[in-house]
């Protein structure tokens, strides 16, 4: 009968892995890169979805102003104006404009974007919601 081999650990040998090969540690390397190449990813796209959102709210708040705006033209550029900057800033943004040519309502509002250091600027106008007889 053959002889099972001894207990314990199996001889070092010189393939692939083995302390002193070339490629020693490289599982290691490839791990380290492929996280932070995942890491990169996850935070590109968490950037451009709070910008996206940032956005879509700036541009709903210009609307939402335009539309206020817009409602009360026929009393004058100073009340409708003046709705204008509140719904602005009930929807977490600053009145930066507002114009009035006729019965449209022309807005400009900003807001700083909450992942990134600078302001988020949306436009909008609106014509009257009803006409004045």
């Amino acid at each position: 009968m053959g002889r099972s081999p001894a207990p314990g650990p199996a001889p070092r040998g010189r393939g692939p892995g083995a302390p002193g090969s070339a490629d020693a540690g490289s599982a290691t390397v490839w791990w380290i890169s492929l996280s932070l190449v995942l890491w990169f990813l996850v935070h590109a796209v968490l950037l451009t979805s709070t910008a996206r959102l940032d956005r879509g709210r700036a541009a709903t708040a210009a609307d939402l102003a335009a539309l206020a705006a817009a409602a009360r033209v026929h009393e004058g550029a100073d009340a409708a104006c003046a709705v204008a900057r509140r719904t602005a800033e009930a929807n977490g943004a600053d009145l930066d404009t507002c114009d009035l040519d006729g019965l449209t309502v022309e807005v400009t509002v900003s807001r700083t974007a909450s992942s990134l250091p600078h302001e988020v600027i949306a436009r909008s106008r609106a014509g009257p919601v009803h006409h004045p007889e």
